[in-house]
């Protein structure tokens, strides 16, 4: 046999068993029910997993007034809030003009039917006193444990000032009615003018309500007090901006039902309560503490 053949022979009797050693080992390896698919770098791969996202939380408003549900600052206000994102809208509020009755509240529960506002909002018309609204809206619409994030009232047409705030207000009055059942209240006023200039206090109501989202829906707002905003309606101008202030205890010699010029310049200090800002042409926010207010 020529030399080249005899060569060829022997590398081939060298090779076949390493050829049948990786095949064994292969086998062994394609049965193994726990490897790991490798990737095309040699790596092992890992499963990962998609969790979906988080719905946001609901925040649930009760609307009311003292204007009654033909209110036109209500009605203007509840329209607005319908449109936001995850917000809950339920409006229970006086069957009448109820304007002057402070937290005044029935000696018994008052007649409530379903109704419509003007905007076509489902409302429930109560028979009563703006605090008759709020009782009977905690007590029968909601769940007793499970009740609204928020109360606003409001839009009222008219400021609601000082000693007005504290002891007439039928708008304050609902509010500091929510506030000692334990529940955040807003009260929102807008001022006389030649005309109601509601979308001025539906902004800012919003505004108030998306700065304080996160809070209410975390039960961190306090209700030792309530909110009460008053947003003039300028004859000219336009408002300088709210400002946090304390609510006048005495108005004095201050008339706190004047139409309101916001192109007055600024005063030389600081306002340092509702009514002298109010007049300045600011939109004051102040706490009206719950007086006589009772817990539904």
């Amino acid at each position: 046999m020529p030399r080249r053949q005899r060569s060829l022979l022997r590398l081939l009797g060298l090779l076949l068993p390493l050829v049948a050693v990786s095949a064994s080992l292969a086998a062994c390896g394609g049965d193994d029910d726990d490897s790991v698919p490798s990737s095309g770098n040699g790596a092992e791969q890992s499963e990962t997993t998609t969790s979906a996202p988080e719905e946001a939380a609901s925040l649930r408003i009760l609307v009311t007034d003292d204007d009654g549900v033909e209110g036109p600052g209500m009605d203007a206000l509840v329209t607005a809030l319908a449109e936001l994102p995850d917000t809950e809208v339920t409006v229970v509020a006086p069957a009448e003009d109820q304007s002057g009755t402070g937290n005044t509240t029935s000696p018994a529960p008052p007649e409530a039917t379903d109704t419509t506002l003007p905007g076509g909002h489902e409302a429930v018309a109560v028979a009563g006193f703006p605090a008759d609204a709020v009782v009977h809206a905690l007590s029968t619409v909601f769940a007793e444990d499970d009740p609204p994030d928020l109360v606003v009232s409001g839009i009222n047409a008219g400021q609601n000032l000082g000693p007005v705030a504290l002891d007439l207000s039928g708008t304050v009055g609902a509010a500091r009615t929510a506030a000692a059942a334990g529940i955040p209240a807003l009260a929102v006023s807008q001022g006389i003018g030649d005309q109601f200039d509601y979308d001025v206090g539906v902004e800012l109501t919003l505004d108030w309500i998306d700065s304080h989202r996160d809070a209410l829906l975390a039960g961190e707002v306090a209700t030792d007090t309530v909110a009460n905003l008053n947003v003039p309606s300028c004859a000219s101008g336009e408002i300088k901006g709210v400002l946090e202030v304390e609510t006048a205890t005495d108005a004095g010699d201050r008339n706190i039902l004047a139409p309101v010029d916001c192109t007055l310049p600024e005063p030389g200090t600081e306002p340092t309560d509702d009514i002298d800002a109010f007049t300045a042409g600011y939109a004051p926010l102040a706490d009206v503490a719950l007086g006589d207010a009772a817990a539904p």
